[in-house]
């Protein structure tokens, strides 16, 4: 399976020729080619986390999965969807997927509300991937890292509106996982952070700080 960082929390995740994308805000990747996106996860309703998804599914077909609310939101355009709760195993033919707990808020441009957010647990084959979406440091984590066992995680380290890299690496513990891919950091002033610290204390915990380029695809 390779992953492909998008900028600030989108990725592309490649599964034996399934292109699934998560949190589409390709601010940083504005050429990215949407072509052959299947599915389509948004951990909750902030344009920087929605982005491009409801425009990406209405050009390919791709189903957006989210929870019930945001789902709803979406299907308003047309686009086909997949409206979740917390907790369950959802199966997909490249693996299943779990909507988590995250602690933050979720709303529309208008302020209505936009259901809770979340984050998503991937089971790939034998790979299990942890995507926190925006969430502060909290004990669910600790729930997450013993019953799903992740081995890596994608945690948001940028602070003002999330964690910061002090809790991510808390967080890495109690999950469990060995590699920590940072997200939701340097897009905007308020969440600019010394990348080379996060490496710095990631590795002091024996865990590997998995540094992502923008755009450049990497084996999970």
């Amino acid at each position: 399976m390779k992953l492909t960082y998008l900028g600030h929390s989108a990725f592309e995740m490649n599964i034996n020729g399934k292109k699934v994308l998560i949190d589409p805000f390709l601010i940083k990747s504005p050429d990215y080619d949407i072509q052959g996106v299947s599915d389509i996860f948004v951990t909750h309703a902030h344009s920087d986390h929605l982005g491009s998804a409801i425009e990406i599914a209405k050009k390919t077909g791709a189903k957006i999965t989210a929870m019930f609310e945001l789902a709803n939101y979406c299907a308003k355009y047309g686009v086909k969807t997949n409206g979740i709760g917390l907790g369950a195993w959802i199966d997909y033919d490249w693996g299943r997927v779990a909507a988590v707990p995250a602690f933050h808020s979720s709303s529309f441009d208008d302020g209505s509300y936009g259901g809770n957010p979340c984050g998503f647990v991937f089971d790939l084959s034998g790979r299990t991937l942890y995507h926190a979406g925006d969430t502060a440091l909290n004990s669910e984590m600790k729930i997450i890292g013993e019953v799903y066992e992740p081995d890596a995680a994608m945690l948001p380290i940028g602070g003002t509106y999330t964690m910061d890299i002090e809790s991510a690496v808390i967080a890495s513990e109690w999950l469990g996982v060995s590699a920590v891919i940072p997200m939701h950091y340097n897009t905007f002033d308020k969440i600019t952070v010394n990348i080379n610290e996060f490496e710095r204390r990631i590795r002091e915990k024996g865990k590997m700080p998995a540094i992502m380029k923008i755009g450049v695809p990497a084996e999970i």
